[in-house]
C-alpha cells in the first residue's frame, strides 16, 4: 500500500515529454507516491494548480513543459503523516510558550498538528494552542501551558489587547507607502494597517498589523485591496500570468511578531519575534524585493 506524502509536502512538477498527454490525476499519483483515489482528492480539494491555473478535473490532459502545483495536502481519514523532528520555540515562561510554526501543519484538531507535536516536544499533555494560524501560515503561535493560562489568553484576544505584525508578498505594486483597509468580514469589522517595504510592478513586499483577528482576515483584505498574496490558491487570481509565481505552492504570509501584557502577570509583557523562512528570503531575492 502506497503512504500519504506529508502535510508539508508542498510541491511543484514539471511535466516532461514522455508524459504529455497524461491525466493529472495520474500524474500526480506518480510524482506524489499515492493511489489515484488520494491523488483525486487532492484535485478535489483545488489546491492543485497547472501553469498557475486551479484544475478541478482529474481526467484533465497535461502538456509537455507544463508546471504542476500543489499547495499543501489534504489529508483524508486514513492518511499517514510524519511528525516534524521538532518545533522551534521562540519564547517561554512557566505558563506559556510561543511557538514558531511550520508551514504546512495545521495547528490542532488532527492526529498530527503543532499541538500534539508540542504535547509530545515538552512531555506537557496539557499544553493547549490558543489561537490560530493556516495551515501554511509561518511564525509566531502562542501555546498554554495550563487551563488557567489558556482561558487568561483567550480573554486577551476576545478584547483585541494583542498586536499581531505578519509581513507578506502580494501580486502587484503597492503604491502607498502606509494604508489601513478597515472592511467588514463575515459582518464584523475588521481593521489591517498596511505598510510597503518595498514593491515593484510585479510584486510588494508589506508588513501587516492586525487588530482583529477574523477568518483568513489578512489574506480576504488584501484580495478586496486587488493586491492578494501570491501563491494564495484560495482568494488568489485564478490564472497566474507569470510562470515564476505559479510555481509558489503556499500563500508567502509569515506572524513575524506578537506582544501583549502578560495574561497572568500585570506589568509584564510577553513579546516573540519569529525571522522569516528561508523559501520567503528566496522569494524576497527572486521577485527583487529584498
Amino acid at each position: 500500500m502506497k503512504k500519504q506524502p506529508p502535510k508539508n509536502a508542498n510541491r511543484a512538477f514539471a511535466v516532461a515529454r514522455a508524459e504529455d498527454g497524461l491525466p493529472l490525476q495520474d500524474f500526480l499519483a506518480a510524482k506524489l507516491g499515492v493511489s489515484r483515489r488520494a491523488a483525486k482528492q487532492q484535485i478535489d480539494a483545488k489546491i492543485v494548480r497547472v501553469d498557475g491555473r486551479t484544475v478541478w478535473m482529474a481526467h484533465h490532459r497535461l502538456r509537455a513543459g507544463a508546471v504542476v502545483a500543489v499547495a499543501g495536502f489534504a489529508a483524508s481519514p486514513t492518511a499517514v503523516s510524519r511528525r516534524p523532528k521538532r518545533i522551534g520555540i521562540l519564547f517561554e515562561d512557566a505558563d506559556y510558550l510561543v511557538a514558531d510554526k511550520p508551514a504546512g501543519l495545521v495547528v490542532n484538531d488532527a492526529p498530527v498538528s503543532l499541538e500534539t507535536v508540542l504535547r509530545t516536544q515538552t512531555g506537557n499533555p496539557e499544553l493547549r494552542v490558543s489561537h490560530r494560524l493556516d495551515r501554511d501560515t509561518t511564525g509566531c503561535l502562542v501555546c498554554s501551558k495550563s487551563a488557567a493560562a489558556h482561558e487568561a489568553l483567550v480573554r486577551v484576544f476576545k478584547e483585541h489587547r494583542v498586536a499581531k505584525t505578519y509581513r507578506t508578498v502580494v501580486y502587484g505594486k503597492w503604491d502607498a507607502a502606509a494604508s489601513t483597509i478597515d472592511l467588514p468580514i463575515d459582518g464584523r469589522r475588521a481593521l489591517s494597517m498596511v505598510h510597503c517595504i518595498r514593491a515593484n510592478a510585479k510584486a510588494s513586499h508589506l508588513a501587516v498589523r492586525i487588530e482583529t483577528g477574523r477568518t483568513h482576515q489578512i489574506r480576504r483584505h488584501l484580495a478586496m485591496a486587488r493586491h492578494p498574496v501570491v501563491g494564495d490558491p484560495q482568494y488568489g487570481p485564478k490564472v497566474v500570468e507569470d510562470p515564476s509565481l505559479a510555481r509558489l505552492s503556499r500563500p508567502l504570509l509569515h506572524a513575524v511578531e506578537i506582544e501583549m501584557e502578560h495574561p497572568l502577570r500585570p506589568g509584564s509583557v510577553l513579546k516573540a519575534f519569529s525571522p522569516l523562512p528561508q523559501d520567503f528570503h528566496r522569494w524576497l531575492a527572486a521577485l527583487r524585493l529584498e
